[in-house]
């Protein structure tokens, strides 16, 4: 059985997406909290507002508007000495840009690059490849 990780944060502009990919974590148990932020300058915000950010894993997609995901790995890396506990950091997107895929496995920030949707079969192989 997959292990239930305290918390999971979703970063994405797109609504549809994150309805989507939130029931897909919460129907299978796979976190006890999801939290939504539908852009990059959201996410970093409830980042520096936390003193213990509760994420263990986020999924973060790269084509959004006023910061993309590479906007947002940059500020958050400014960040990084503040965060007691570093999350595992995901990317999420419907590019298949080779580009994208290299620059993901080139940053020491990302542990991962998926293709959308988020699956139950992903979400659990995610979960059991970094946290088990």
């Amino acid at each position: 059985m997959t292990k239930e990780l305290n918390c999971i944060m979703l970063i994405d502009d797109d609504n549809d997406d994150n309805f989507f990919h939130e029931m897909a974590i919460m129907k299978n148990n796979f976190a006890g909290t999801v939290v939504v932020q539908d852009s990059g300058i959201k996410a970093l915000e409830y980042i520096k507002l936390k003193t213990l950010p509760c994420s263990n894993l986020i999924f973060l997609d790269i084509n959004m508007p006023r910061m993309s995901g590479w906007d947002f790995l940059i500020e958050y890396n400014k960040l990084i000495d503040e965060i007691q506990k570093k999350p595992i950091i995901v990317m999420l997107s419907t590019s298949f840009n080779r580009d994208d895929i290299t620059k993901a496995k080139e940053s020491s920030l990302v542990s991962d690059y998926i293709t959308k949707p988020l699956t139950k079969e992903i979400v659990s192989a995610i979960i059991e490849k970094y946290f088990n």
